[in-house]
């Protein structure tokens, strides 16, 4: 029993060290391209930094499964390369027992991105909202509400975050009546959505003769205010892991479809499961009786190219999921139950060759 403590604990130190090799090196080289890019359009390096940083935790949930995958097999060419693996089977360790601790690890590495990484990106991402974030097909930014007194409908062609409070450039305000009779449209260069009301500077207001008066401030009544807006129209990758449950049964009774949170949700819940296939698919390439002549880059170069196929069909599932042709849970573990079935009923069947 603690012969098998001390292997589980070398072969865990072994995958967290390939792990986190592959995780620097792709980490370095986009951190590196992105503050580049970002360089020309911020004021200051420093600025340039923390826009690159959180460029880099957004692109993290992306390659995050290839890294696990990666690490799997560099941890295990190390192990092959040293013999350690041989020695390790000697000691009466299947294939199978000795990918424990690599599950083990890629389970742990899911959770933390899940419920630490998730969070702070999408905290530090929301700081920097822009008018990307709201605008709809025809690339401005509509929003509507109604109350008992009529409907409002307000149409911009970008907004900033300013102090709590999102400011709309170029925009108009349409108010109508209950019977959908347009009283006034307000328009301006400027408007301002507060915690109180919608403040419009320089506006030019148009009552349904088709008169029109300058004002300086016009102060609008709504019921909106900045936190609603954002909730209403943020996008599922917007939202944090902890915060989407509130959020999908929010949304659900206000009658705004939901089937995309409903499945990030499924994928940040399942991610150490994600995790645990890619670990598993990556021991299945990592298998061999070579002591020598161990043909890492063949098999590195053809699970890459099995990756990025892995990598469609789980989009293709996903998207049978926000269509509806599939459940949104079915469409988030169908794939790793199946990478898991195959690349786990491949090490049975070495460990019995």
């Amino acid at each position: 029993m603690f012969l098998l403590k001390i292997i589980n604990k070398f072969l865990m130190r072994r995958f967290f060290a390939g792990f986190f090799l592959v995780m620097l090196t792709v980490c370095g080289v986009i951190f590196a391209i992105t503050f580049v890019e970002r360089l020309p359009s911020n004021p200051t390096a420093i600025a340039a930094l923390m826009d690159s940083w959180v460029r880099l935790l957004e692109y993290i949930p992306m390659f995050l499964p290839l890294a696990v995958f990666m690490g799997t097999l560099v941890a295990y060419y190390n192990l092959t390369r040293s013999s350690e693996a041989i020695i390790i089977s000697s000691a009466g360790r299947s294939p199978y027992q000795s990918a424990t601790p690599f599950l083990i690890g890629a389970f742990v590495i899911g959770i933390i991105a899940a419920t630490i990484i998730n969070p702070y990106s999408v905290n530090l991402s929301k700081k920097n909202i822009s008018d990307y974030h709201l605008k709809m097909i025809d690339n401005s930014i509509w929003l509507r509400e109604s109350s008992d007194a009529g409907f409002l409908t307000t149409h911009a062609q970008n907004m900033t975050m300013k102090n709590g409070n999102i400011v709309f450039n170029k925009v108009n305000l349409y108010i109508q009546d209950t019977n959908f009779k347009l009283v006034e449209r307000v328009s301006s260069k400027e408007a301002v959505l507060s915690k109180n009301d919608i403040e419009v500077k320089n506006a030019t207001v148009t009552d349904s003769e088709g008169l029109s008066k300058k004002e300086k401030n016009k102060h609008i009544a709504t019921s909106l205010n900045p936190q609603t807006v954002l909730d209403r129209y943020l996008q599922p990758k917007q939202i944090s892991f902890w915060e989407l449950p509130s959020f999908i049964i929010k949304m659900n009774k206000i009658g705004a479809p939901i089937r995309g949170h409903l499945i990030q949700f499924w994928t940040l819940l399942f991610l150490p499961l994600t995790m645990i296939a890619m670990a598993v698919l990556g021991i299945a390439f990592s298998q061999t009786r070579q002591r020598r002549n161990y043909s890492f880059g063949v098999k590195f170069s053809i699970g890459i190219l099995t990756c990025f196929v892995i990598y469609f069909i789980v989009n293709f599932f996903n998207a049978l999921g926000a269509t509806g042709a599939l459940p949104p849970l079915l469409s988030i573990v169908a794939p790793q139950l199946i990478i898991i079935a195959g690349a786990g009923t491949f090490i049975t069947s070495f460990d019995t060759i």
